[in-house]
């Protein structure tokens, strides 16, 4: 019997590792230049999906999320299981052997990850390379009616029919925008056609500009020769280093319609051997654009304002209100608009009071990708605490770009700014920049009243049990007081240890404060003193100045005050789900209770 219940329980815990496990379907091997799926699946719903960078293949999309659910009954019990599956498209590059690293998820508040595993990419044999070619355009050829075998014409050549690639500039700066067209050259009639292989841009970021851009179509004269113009692709390409970078052709194939040449019989049907009445069969061409070379200058000397804009850009912002109370929060925010490179700009550095509590900014992009390349605005928003009353100011925000066309570095300013504390709520105070002064009230002695209607004790009087007891008391009292007050005194000339303490406190309250508001369902209060518990207690804790409060500063800090590296990795988590639940979506009940768990435990902790 112990036996069969030792059985039941493995079963029962495999079944437990086997629904939090992530299977992987790849391929083992595959040959140079073929396309292929790689499928992660996770019997579960998920979220936070990171996949791998699959380095030595090109991605042609992904990650695509599907799922699916399947409910049964047996014996009057319901059952249900549900699947996710994440799916990448990928071409293989070069031959070699290749390790793709674990795919990341969460399930049920617990990090589940699949296993590495390698594709062996094959070098492509020319006769499979043929076959397939044949075999496709045997698809595509059309019925003859007469029995005859089509011949694959002869009017296509490489003069009748091309494609090339034009890049805008071929020395541009590093970081600098250039867009690059691809364009199908034909005086011949075109079905259709389809990209085989993308091009490779090592050493570039890319932007795909043509997605949702309708195909232009045009004549255009290409030495005596008057061709069909379509541009089937456009993107734009922002290099990363300086020096001479390639961009790798674009392999395409295309369906030309041309005229079917057939046998003459010698019958009446030879009539109809004419082009206006010939019919027309699609014959498959491969075409391959022209490889570009681009030689990138790199950038003059930068200043230290410079955060690696260039184009042309505007900077306007500042505080969104000039009067707060203390203890409440005001948002600095600042947008940087134009065209160039906005998505790989950092945020500015502004310079703010040391008794003002700072957030890492927010980021939110409106970019837009058109027919001229990337454009939009950036906007950056910190969220501001000031801890005292006052007036503040806030200096002036320098931030420096590159300007391409006019080869030099050009500053936007936002001016100075005052901000104007009124005192406020202190009792929300998770710690202070100032000590609050302390005003002593000098009162005369009072009046001392004549004692009357005296009476004297008897003996038994002063020696009762009650005359006992309150001696005793007052001894005890005495003590107490005595080991108290010198308690104090040391609390008193440990600033830090009391700082400490009034934060844990109120980061406990939080807690609490946070707990009502997961049971209420209000996700936005709960993040936000969930929030400022975390941080709060990481300032106190580890003498952080406010100004410089960031996730930067709290791992150096870690590193530095020699705190066991489970607790760091723990402490950063966090940090980093908190950021990650606020804005990302998700079970918003699942993600309030595992990060106030997790906060809890932190807090115990430290």
């Amino acid at each position: 019997m112990k036996k069969i219940y030792c059985i039941l329980l493995l079963n029962i815990l495999s079944c437990a590792v086997f629904a939090q496990q992530m299977t992987v379907q790849a391929p083992k091997s595959v040959y140079e230049g073929d396309n292929f799926t790689v499928r992660f699946v996770v019997d579960a719903r998920t979220h936070d999906f990171q996949g791998p960078s699959f380095k030595g293949f090109s991605l042609r999309s992904g990650p695509n999320t599907s799922s699916s659910s399947s409910y049964s009954f047996v014996n009057g019990q319901a059952t249900s299981s549900v699947q996710t599956i994440f799916s990448y498209t990928l071409t293989a590059d070069v031959a070699g052997t290749f390790t793709v690293n674990p795919a990341t998820c969460t399930v049920d508040g617990k990090k589940v990850s699949s296993q590495s595993f390698s594709i062996t990419v094959q070098k492509a044999d020319p006769s499979r390379k043929a076959q397939q070619q044949q075999q496709r355009q045997q698809q595509h050829q059309a019925y003859d009616p007469w029995g005859q075998q089509p011949q694959q014409s002869q009017q296509i050549d490489e003069h009748s029919l091309f494609a090339r690639a034009s890049i805008s500039k071929s020395n541009p700066y590093q970081g600098e925008q250039v867009i690059v067209t691809y364009k199908i050259y034909t005086q011949i009639p075109i079905s259709q056609f389809g990209i085989d292989k993308l091009p490779g841009n090592r050493g570039f970021w890319a932007e795909d500009l043509s997605d949702g851009m309708k195909i232009k179509q045009y004549e255009e004269t290409v030495g005596d020769r008057r061709y069909q113009v379509a541009e089937i692709r456009r993107g734009a390409l922002f290099a990363q280093q300086s020096g001479q970078l390639a961009i790798e052709p674009l392999d395409l194939n295309v369906l030309a319609m041309v005229q079917r040449q057939r046998r003459r019989t010698g019958t009446i049907l030879d009539l109809f051997d004419d082009p206006f009445f010939s019919a027309r069969e699609a014959v498959e061409r491969s075409l391959r654009t022209n490889r570009l070379t681009v030689n990138v200058k790199p950038l003059p000397s930068a200043p230290d304002i410079f955060t690696g804009g260039v184009g042309h850009f505007d900077l306007k912002g500042g505080l969104t209100l000039d009067k707060v109370k203390a203890n409440e929060a005001v948002s600095y925010k600042v947008t940087l608009s134009g065209q160039g490179n906005l998505m790989l700009i950092d945020a500015p550095h502004p310079e703010f009071p040391s008794v003002f509590e700072v957030y890492d900014p927010q980021v939110e992009d409106n970019i837009r990708k058109g027919e001229n390349g990337v454009s939009g605005s950036r906007t950056y928003e910190w969220i501001l605490i000031p801890r005292s009353q006052g007036r503040f100011t806030i200096p002036e925000l320098q931030l420096a770009y590159f300007d391409p066309q006019a080869g030099r570095y050009i500053t936007l300013k936002v001016p100075a700014q005052k901000l104007d504390v009124e005192k406020g709520d202190t009792r929300n105070i998770a710690h202070s920049g100032s000590k609050d002064d302390v005003k002593l009230l000098n009162n005369d002695i009072n009046y001392i009243h004549p004692v009357g209607h005296l009476h004297p004790l008897k003996s038994s009087d002063q020696t009762g049990w009650l005359f006992w007891l309150s001696l005793a008391m007052v001894v005890i009292l005495t003590v107490a007081t005595l080991l108290w007050g010198k308690k104090h005194r040391r609390d008193e000339l440990d600033t830090l240890g009391m700082a400490r303490k009034h934060a844990t406190r109120l980061a406990r309250k939080r807690l609490r404060r946070a707990e009502s508001h997961m049971k209420a369902g209000d996700e936005s209060l709960f993040y936000d003193e969930i929030y400022r518990a975390v941080w709060g207690c990481l300032a106190d804790k580890y003498s952080i100045e406010l100004a410089k409060l960031s996730c930067d500063t709290v791992a150096a800090c870690l590193v530095e005050k020699h705190v066991p590296e489970q607790q760091q990795v723990s402490i950063m988590q966090l940090l980093q789900d908190v950021d990650m639940a606020r804005f990302a979506p998700g079970d918003a009940g699942a993600q309030m209770h595992n990060i106030y768990n997790e906060a809890l435990n932190m807090i115990a902790n430290m």
